[in-house]
């Protein structure tokens, strides 16, 4: 079985200060998201050897574990492509028309968004995603991250809102770092993702 690698990054860990501080992404990526990787190669290993020996009897448990750390896995790879040292403007792109024509204009969207993850209670993320058989942009939260909010949404960009994403730089002060996050958003990579999503 293929086992799950921790991605390299795709900047520095200094890349985003000073509205992400280094300590905080170092820690962030190195540490927190490679559990969820850790995590996600051993609930397949269990999952694969219940399969081998026929045993059944802990399938809920791992399921959960894969479930939990699967989508903590990719969250995280998400999270990771939603920024970058030169993000921020998001410009006049396909992706930016339709957040005005679903939102009713950009600054809309910007306060949605930033409310939802805002009152994302205890461990969750807020999500921009796309739906394909709705037909339009979503905002989304997800607490406890294996939980999906609606199926078939399609994630175009994330923020984390567990407290290990901001703690060491805005300790309790969310609005802040939700606030600085906005200067890193990867609206190149945002505006890929919605032309694959609505293709």
């Amino acid at each position: 079985m293929m086992k799950h690698e921790l991605p390299a990054l795709p900047y520095n860990y200094n890349a985003l200060e000073p509205h992400y501080n280094e300590q905080t992404l170092r820690l962030h990526h190195s540490a927190h998201h490679k559990s969820y990787v850790d995590g996600l190669n051993n609930a397949e290993t269990k999952l694969e050897q219940a399969r081998l020996e026929g045993d059944y009897s802990l399938i809920k448990h791992w399921e959960r574990e894969l479930a939990f750390h699967g989508s903590g896995h990719l969250l995280h790879n998400l999270f990771w492509e939603s920024m970058s040292p030169r993000g921020g403007d998001p410009g006049e792109a396909a992706v930016t028309q339709r957040i005005n024509q679903d939102f009713g204009s950009f600054d809309a969207f910007k306060e949605h968004f930033s409310k939802a993850a805002a009152t994302v209670e205890g461990s969750g993320w807020a999500l921009l995603c796309w739906h394909r058989q709705l037909d339009k942009l979503l905002v989304l939260t997800s607490e406890k991250h294996q939980n999906l909010s609606i199926w078939g949404a399609e994630p175009l960009m994330v923020i984390d809102m567990w407290e290990h994403a901001y703690y060491l730089q805005y300790q309790n002060k969310k609005a802040a770092y939700i606030e600085a996050w906005w200067n890193l958003i990867n609206w190149d990579e945002v505006n890929k993702k919605f032309a694959t999503a609505t293709k």
